[in-house]
């Protein structure tokens, strides 16, 4: 099954820095995607964040830095996996 996590990152498919914010799921990890966007009138930079579900079968814990990518729809809210562990939080 990494070989097709493997070949999912190196196809072409979107990949995304994150910081896990809840493991409680089966499976699954929620991530939170932070980027800064410019404000349209005023140019002040500010903070925008998304929250995605994905498919963890590495074992990502809560506070961990992780690296996901787009694959086909797992369930009705995951179409994310998580490719690999950048960093671990420090306990």
């Amino acid at each position: 099954m990494s070989d097709n996590q493997n070949t999912a990152a190196k196809s072409g498919a979107r990949t995304l820095e994150g910081r896990v914010i809840s493991n409680k799921m089966n499976k699954t990890v929620t991530v939170l995607i932070e980027r800064q966007v410019q404000h349209g009138l005023l140019g002040k930079i500010i903070r925008r964040s998304t929250k995605l579900h994905a498919q963890d079968d590495l074992g990502a814990n809560e506070g961990d830095l992780v690296r996901i990518a787009e694959c086909r729809p797992l369930s009705k809210t995951k179409h994310h996996r998580v490719v690999e562990i950048v960093t671990r939080a420090a306990v």
